[in-house]
């Protein structure tokens, strides 16, 4: 990567840059790369030490990929966002694995996880900025694992439909039932059950593009 590209994204989104001396700088520079990713393209498959990716543009999806069962989305990547799970090199003493996939063409940095694992090694403040950005992401998988194991499916799917359309700035949501309970760790006929019970309710109304939500305030009340 360019001098000046380099130094302004580690001055922007790493504070442990200032700490750092010459020689690792230029090392972390020299293995950091812009990437870009189609959607749908799997970023990080769980058990490779990928690396550290930071968001530019797009988004990203960080979701458990069981061997039997369906995928459990634990919480998405937006431009700004860092992703430590993806360099498991470097967190060692987290044993869980996660995979990383593109929800929408994404732009990212990618910085080597094993040269992320050298440097921060003999720095201390690098380390715990790695330590700190991955614990501050249980919280997500905390409440992803609270919704599954603790909510009916009705709430879980208001809440979802309500951030979707908080995320989008629209009231309308084109994803399929397939997208969907993929998101959500669930059946597609679950989900289109419940979609058709969210219609009869006057809360969405569906079409061949997706789901509009026609009463946030019964959506709303659902969810919270």
């Amino acid at each position: 990567m360019e001098h000046f590209e380099c130094h302004n994204l580690y001055d922007t989104f790493f504070p442990f840059w200032k700490d750092l001396d010459p020689h690792s700088k230029a090392l972390l520079c020299t293995n950091t790369h812009a990437v870009s990713y189609k959607r749908g393209t799997l970023v990080h498959d769980g058990n490779n030490c990928t690396g550290v990716i930071v968001v530019k543009t797009g988004c990203l999806r960080v979701y458990l990929m069981p061997e039997q069962g369906r995928e459990i989305t634990l919480y998405r990547l937006f431009p700004g966002d860092i992703c430590m799970l993806s360099a498991s090199c470097v967190l060692q003493s987290i044993t869980f694995d996660v995979a990383v996939s593109a929800e929408e063409d994404s732009s990212c940095y990618l910085v080597n996880g094993k040269t992320f694992a050298e440097v921060s090694e003999t720095n201390l403040t690098m380390k715990n900025f790695a330590l700190e950005t991955a614990v501050a992401r249980f919280s997500d998988v905390m409440w992803a694992m609270q919704q599954i194991l603790f909510m009916s499916f009705d709430k879980r799917l208001a809440i979802f439909l309500w951030d979707e359309i908080a995320k989008n700035g629209s009231d309308s949501i084109t994803m399929t039932h397939e997208q969907i309970a993929r998101y959500m760790g669930s059946a597609r006929e679950v989900v289109s059950r419940m979609i058709k019970y969210f219609v009869a309710e006057g809360i969405i109304e569906t079409s061949r593009g997706g789901i509009k939500v026609i009463d946030r305030s019964k959506l709303k009340a659902l969810a919270f």
